[in-house]
């Protein structure tokens, strides 16, 4: 499990975040989010404790865990 890395300096500079591609592919409601909400440290991948915001970690995590469980199940071969 992930968790939100409290170690990011400067958490809520814009100036070095960028949107999450992530978020911005997976989901519909992305452009109506907060602008802070979309946004993900620009020195880090697009992953949920890269989000500036907590209400960004947490809708990152949950189109992680929507995608996990739509997932068509293995059949044993």
């Amino acid at each position: 499990m992930e968790h939100i890395d409290r170690n990011v300096v400067s958490r809520f500079d814009t100036r070095s975040s960028r949107p999450c591609e992530f978020c911005r592919e997976f989901d519909p409601q992305f452009p109506a989010r907060r602008a802070l909400d979309q946004m993900v440290s620009g020195s880090r991948k697009a992953i949920a404790s890269a989000h500036l915001t907590e209400d960004g970690y947490v809708r990152h995590r949950m189109l992680e865990l929507r995608r996990l469980t739509s997932r068509a199940p293995l059949t044993a071969a």
